[in-house]
Parts: C-alpha cells; sequence; structure tokens
C-alpha cells in the first residue's frame, strides 16, 4: 500500500517540498524519486520516522516513488534481524516501496569499477598509512592537512596494489583507497578521504565474497546515481559530506546528478536518539531489548500502544525546516492522545481496587447496565456491564476525610457510578495492623439507574467501577519516560545513564477490568475512562490472561511534576 498522507493544513510547503515542486513544474523532474537509506546496525527510532515520512510522503504526493535502500557497507555491526525489524517499521508506518528494495550490496562490483576508474583518473591512490596517522596528516579547521608519502604513486601501481586488496593479500587496516581531491581544501572532508577499506568480515549477504568495502560516503552518491533518484534528501551532519558527493559524481562524469538536500534531524526531549547509546541500554539491561515500551524505536512505540497515524501526525505537525530545534516529549504524546482519542473505545478498569458492597442491593441479583463504547461516536455501538452487590472503585476515589473540593467518595458522601446508580458511603472497614481502609459500606438509590436521579437532585462527582463478581483480574504496566533529565546526554564527560528515570516502569498487578476484555486481541488499544489510553501488550499477553501498556495518560502531568 502506497498511502497518500496529506498535509495537515494549508500551510505553506517546506523549503524540500518547494524544491520538488519547482523541479516538477520547470520539467526538470516529470517524478520525484527519493530513497530512505538505513543502515542495518539497529532498529529505527522516532528520528528516522520523520526520514521516512518526509521521503516517502514527498514520492506519494507527486505519484512518484521512493526506494528502501540498506547501506550495507560495514558487515561488522550489521544483521539480518535488523533489515527484516526496518521492513517492519516502515510498512507499519503505512508505506511500500513495493519492488524497490535494494542494498548497496547490490552495487558493490559496479562500486569497485568505479573505484578502478577514479585510479585510472589519478584521482585515487592506495595509501599505506595507519588510521591515526592518516588522522594527524589531515590537519586541523586551522591548518591545513600534509600529503600522504603515497599520494604520487603511478595509476598503474595503485591499481595493481587496489587489485591485491581485493584478492585479500594484506591485512585489515595496512591499506586503504583514497580519494585525491585537495589537502589544503578548508573543507576536511575533502581532504583526500578514504573511499575503501580492508575489512576481512563475513557479509549478512555477500558472505565471504568481498574483504574490501567501500566507505558511506563514496558508496551513497553513487547507489543515488545507479538508482535514479532526484532528491536525495539528509539530515543537516551531511551537510559538509555535499562537495564530496558531487565530486564523486562530477568526477566520474555519470549521466545522473541527483541533488543533495539537507535538512534538520528531530532533536526530542528526555531521550537519546543516538543508535550507539540505545544499543547500550539494550546491551547493559538498562531496558528489555530494542521493542521496550520505553524505547522511542518504532518497534517499542508500536508494542507500548502507539498507532502509525499518531506517529506520522506527529511528524507532520513538526514540519521540515534548516535549523536545528529540540521538540518536546510532550508533543508526540498529545499526538498519540489526539488519534487515540477517535479511534480507542472506551472501557472501566480499576487499576488500584477498593472493595465496595452495597448493602440495600440484594445479594442474588446481577442486572446488566448500557455502556456506550465512545462518547461522541454513535457509531462505536454499546455494551453490556454486569451490574451487582460487590462492586471495585479506584482507591483514590475514597477520602476517609476528604477536603471541601473533593468530589468523590467519603464518609456521608454521594456520587454517581459511571453508567449506573447514585451509591452514598455509610461506613468502612480498616486493617488493624496497617490502618488501610479495605472495605466499604455504601447504600444505592435504585431510582437512580443509568446515572439520573427523577427528583433533580444533583451530585458532582461521577466515579468508574467494575462487578467484583464479574471484573477480571489482570496486570497493568505504567509507563513513563525514560529519562528524569531533559537532554539526557548533554554533557559528554557524564555518563548518560546517571539520568534513567527509576520509576520509568512500574507493574500494577491484581487490577480489576470489565469482563469484555477478556479475550482483548494484544495490540489493541482501549481508553480506561479516567486513567488513560492502553493498550494489551503483544508479548505479555495470553488468551483470557491480557496484560496491559498505558500508552499515555489522559492529559500531560509531567510538566507539574518536573517543573
Amino acid at each position: 500500500m502506497n498511502i497518500n498522507h496529506p498535509p495537515v493544513d494549508d500551510r505553506p510547503l517546506d523549503f524540500i517540498r518547494q524544491i520538488v515542486s519547482e523541479d516538477k513544474e520547470s520539467g526538470k523532474h516529470s517524478q520525484p524519486i527519493t530513497r530512505f537509506p538505513p543502515e542495518p546496525n539497529g532498529f529505527l527510532h522516532i528520528g528516522h520516522a520523520k526520514s521516512v515520512c518526509l521521503n516517502f510522503g514527498i514520492a506519494n504526493e507527486h505519484s512518484g516513488r521512493c526506494h528502501l535502500r540498506f547501506d550495507d557497507t560495514n558487515p561488522s555491526k550489521e544483521e539480518e534481524e535488523y533489515v527484516e525489524s526496518i521492513k517492519e517499521d516502515v510498512r507499519w508506518l503505512g508505506f511500500d516501496w513495493q519492488q524497490h528494495l535494494y542494498f548497496a550490496s547490490d552495487y558493490f562490483e559496479q562500486l569497485y569499477h568505479f573505484a578502478e576508474q577514479l585510479i585510472l583518473l589519478g584521482k585515487a591512490y592506495v595509501c599505506d598509512l595507519t588510521a591515526d596517522e592518516i588522522r594527524h596528516y589531515r590537519g586541523t579547521l586551522t591548518e591545513p592537512g600534509k600529503a600522504s608519502p603515497y599520494r604520487d604513486r603511478t595509476p598503474e601501481i595503485n591499481l595493481e596494489l587496489f587489485r591485491k586488496m581485493k584478492a585479500g593479500e594484506f591485512t585489515d587496516g595496512s591499506r586503504v583507497l583514497r580519494a585525491k581531491i585537495d589537502m589544503a581544501s578548508p573543507n576536511i572532508n575533502m581532504r583526500d578521504p578514504v573511499i575503501y577499506r580492508i575489512l576481512k568480515v563475513a557479509h549478512h549477504r555477500t558472505g565471504n565474497t568481498w574483504c574490501l568495502y567501500p566507505m558511506y560516503d563514496y558508496t551513497h552518491c553513487l547507489s543515488d546515481m545507479l538508482e535514479k533518484i532526484t532528491h536525495s534528501l539528509c539530515t543537516l551532519e551531511f551537510e559538509d559530506h555535499r562537495p564530496l558527493y558531487d565530486w564523486v559524481l562530477d568526477t566520474l562524469q555519470t549521466e545522473c546528478h541527483p541533488r543533495q538536500i539537507e535538512f534538520a534531524r528531530l532533536n526530542m526531549t528526555y531521550t537519546v536518539m543516538s543508535k550507539r547509546k540505545l544499543l547500550q541500554l539494550v546491551n547493559k539491561g538498562h531496558v528489555d531489548g530494542w521493542d521496550d515500551p520505553r524505547m522511542l524505536t518504532i518497534s517499542g512505540l508500536r508494542r507500548r500502544g502507539y498507532t502509525p497515524g499518531s506517529i506520522r501526525k506527529f511528524c507532520e505537525l513538526i514540519g521540515i525546516g534548516k535549523k536545528e530545534s529540540w521538540i518536546d516529549m510532550g508533543v508526540l504524546e498529545n499526538a498519540v492522545r489526539d488519534d487515540l482519542n477517535e479511534t480507542a473505545p472506551r472501557v472501566m478498569g480499576v487499576l488500584n481496587p477498593l472493595r465496595v458492597i452495597i448493602d440495600n442491593y440484594p445479594e442474588d441479583q446481577m442486572e446488566s447496565l448500557e455502556a456506550q463504547n465512545h462518547p461522541q461516536k454513535a457509531e462505536f455501538g454499546t455494551r453490556l456491564l454486569p451490574f451487582s452487590r460487590e462492586l471495585y472503585i479506584e482507591r483514590s476515589d475514597f477520602l476517609e476525610d476528604p477536603p471541601r473540593k473533593f468530589f468523590r467518595l467519603g464518609l456521608g458522601r454521594e456520587v454517581r457510578l459511571r453508567y449506573g446508580y447514585y451509591i452514598t458511603c455509610v461506613s468502612f472497614e480498616k486493617d488493624d495492623d496497617t490502618g488501610e481502609i479495605t472495605l466499604l459500606h455504601c447504600t444505592y438509590d435504585p431510582e437512580t439507574r443509568g446515572g439520573c436521579s427523577p427528583d433533580g437532585r444533583k451530585v458532582k462527582g461521577t466515579i468508574h467501577w467494575v462487578s467484583a463478581n464479574h471484573a477480571l483480574s489482570c496486570s497493568v504496566i505504567l509507563y513513563d519516560r525514560l529519562f528524569m533529565a531533559e537532554h539526557p546526554d548533554n554533557d559528554k564527560d557524564v555518563d548518560f545513564t546517571i539520568h534513567l528515570n527509576p520509576g520509568s516502569r512500574t507493574i500494577l498487578d491484581g487490577c480489576q477490568v470489565e469482563p469484555s476484555l477478556r479475550d482483548i486481541s494484544p495490540g489493541i488499544q482501549v481508553q480506561f475512562e479516567r486513567q488513560g489510553y492502553f493498550c494489551a501488550d503483544k508479548i505479555a499477553s495470553s488468551p483470557g490472561k491480557p496484560v496491559f501498556n498505558r500508552i499515555v495518560t489522559l492529559r500531560d502531568s509531567w510538566a507539574k511534576r518536573n517543573p
């Protein structure tokens, strides 16, 4: 499915869409061809979602196409597991590359022959300097670099050495192939960059066929060219690499020369966006894998219960710009609230149950009360809730000595049970040892069925409940932000993990939910009325025994807790 997701509103096109539209109107390109080029060395996160939505979105808006191309040029860090997870994430977000699935490794043979062309043109040479020596020779931002002593080897010698590198005759790190550009260039990326290195590691697709692998900057532009990409969209850190992108294509005089355009990457508060740091969280056991619901990986968000529509909406809201900025986590959370408010059916669940006995309700009676599945959407229909003498309510909905503006239950106070009756607390029982309230005794008004009083009596409080004899006992996992600090990796001299939030996950056992949730399918989202949005966990849930993840609260309370 190639879904066309329209802009949020009629605001002006972002600068990239403006360029694409102008190129199409001028006849430069009949349709845009973009690409999303992840490296398969980790799972996609929310920052990648911005690029996915941009590249596939532009292609869809102009009836073009977007390629999914894996930059698999570093076999020491890449795995097939990552390839499959990335494909699943892109599809889940609502996009399809159709037949246009590619790998940089598809082009290894062609890339090698292009390198031989550069050697024959006198534009590349084999260098025997070590990595540290190359770094030292490169110079600084204020001082020019120094030429390698191997820079003036003849094309014939370079070609012979390069072919021996390909044949595996040299050890890892002993030689590299460098582009021959300008060691005095003000752009350090142009000071004879390395374009090939020896790496005797098996590749997840090509096995041991190659021991010579191209570098990203060299591979990227040629892969774009071979696929006839029109607009190569990159984040701002690649802006200084654009001259090298153009140099390779200009030097080889390729027929196709894609245009690289840079945009600001996504920076979000209360999280880290580095794949290296996300991998550290996984490997050191700070989280339970890449799909831990506290992680802002796409798989983590999916397991937590986020919807693809909410992530696309978020990416549209934050827009595309050239200036780096920070997006508050609350923007993402609001996007999922807005989406789930429209799509999630309402149910009742009690997370911290307090038992209630309605003393004047018949002991052997049970009745069914009609409840709306969505208060604003009649098409969602209704369901029947069992009602009996014994109920569970939320412990926080009762106070022994409530303040004046506490509009829930207290001794002698009357409240409305959602879809049920008016009840009044007449007494309560306590545990002698702990002093904790264990049971409420209430009475009900049988004339108030459905939450209305025939005498016009008004109550200010409405609380949720479940029938104790019919409720489903389950576990609920409350998730919060993974980090306490707004910018956890801001100080490079401090381990970012010291900012981990010890309360980022709380497991509640013995929660009570209405019986309609007994056979809920994993991954389905609902709103527990007054509690927030929840999702049946895809891994921990089993038939008849759901485990619910809290996706997000009903409103943002983080700012009040952490001013």
